[in-house]
């Protein structure tokens, strides 16, 4: 028995688009918390030789430097990583001495990022993003090139693309928006890997039925596209679930029990591909049979 997904596309487009325009909102009013291999800063990574100083214990003792925001990140059983604005080397080692009262502290790393670097790192990403996303909506339209009807291939392409950025990538970084507005959660560049990872994650499964709704036009299965692409969906339902399900166990896992360094990149993995599983379900293939009946319309 085949469910019948297209029925009530328009709740999947208003569901969605509530959820990116609430995206919109926060990013735009919130901003994102940008941090320091963005804006330039400092990173000090340090590890105690008995119990770890607690996150309160450490802003305490460093609050009259003056530092500014400071970003503190338990790493491993004892170490920490102290992520803040621009610094010399006369407060650098003021900071050592001042967590060596304390507790007995190793010093493992110390790196100063320029605010140049940090914008160039910015400029980078921003064009890594769009030429992903060309190429991605050039290789789909390669790979579709045979179908012509009753959507062009380059079409297949460009609600892949659109789709995989405004809703697989754009719900997480409103998240984080939030996250970083009201508890300092910081956009690191394992972060921006994580978004990058999503990206091919969400596509690669969007493509998954789209490559089914082909395989079906080919043989003429369906008495009209919408029930073609309906069809699609029943048959790639179980293996998206399911694909998208043991990755999200993982990654729930590492997010728990992988400490703090991994959890801010497992966390904007699990949105993701969350994100990703339904859209490519219930934003992507919609949108093409959507598409579709326009053109019928205006023709």
């Amino acid at each position: 028995m085949n469910i019948n997904f297209l029925k009530y596309r328009k709740i999947y487009y208003i569901f969605s688009g509530i959820l990116i325009l609430a995206s919109l909102f926060s990013i735009i009013f919130f901003g994102l918390n940008l941090g320091i291999d963005f804006t330039g800063g400092s990173i000090l990574e340090v590890e105690f030789k008995e119990e770890r100083l607690s996150n309160q214990e450490v802003q305490d003792i460093l609050a009259d430097l003056n530092l500014g925001s400071i970003y503190l990140q338990p790493t491993g059983e004892k170490g920490l990583i102290l992520r803040m604005g621009e610094i010399d080397e006369e407060t650098h080692q003021e900071i050592i001495l001042r967590l060596k009262e304390n507790r007995e502290v190793k010093e493992l790393r110390f790196e100063a990022i320029g605010p140049i670097i940090g914008r160039e790192l910015q400029q980078k990403t921003k064009i890594l993003i769009i030429l992903a996303l060309l190429a991605i909506v050039f290789y789909i339209a390669l790979a579709f090139r045979k179908i012509s009807r009753p959507l062009a291939s380059w079409q297949y392409g460009l609600v892949t693309a659109l789709v995989a950025l405004l809703h697989d990538v754009l719900i997480p970084l409103g998240i984080f928006s939030i996250l970083g507005k009201f508890y300092g959660v910081q956009i690191t560049t394992p972060i921006i890997v994580g978004l990058l990872t999503v990206l091919g994650y969400s596509i690669n499964d969007t493509i998954v039925v789209f490559d089914r709704i082909r395989e079906n036009l080919f043989k003429k299965v369906g008495i009209n596209y919408e029930e073609t692409v309906n069809i699609s969906l029943n048959q790639t339902l179980i293996r998206s679930l399911s694909t998208s399900l043991t990755t999200l166990f993982v990654l729930v896992a590492l997010f728990l029990l992988g400490g703090e360094t991994l959890k801010y990149f497992a966390l904007v993995l699990i949105l993701g591909i969350a994100a990703g599983a339904y859209s490519s379900i219930f934003i992507a293939s919609p949108i093409l049979v959507s598409w579709q009946k326009l053109r019928q319309r205006r023709a």
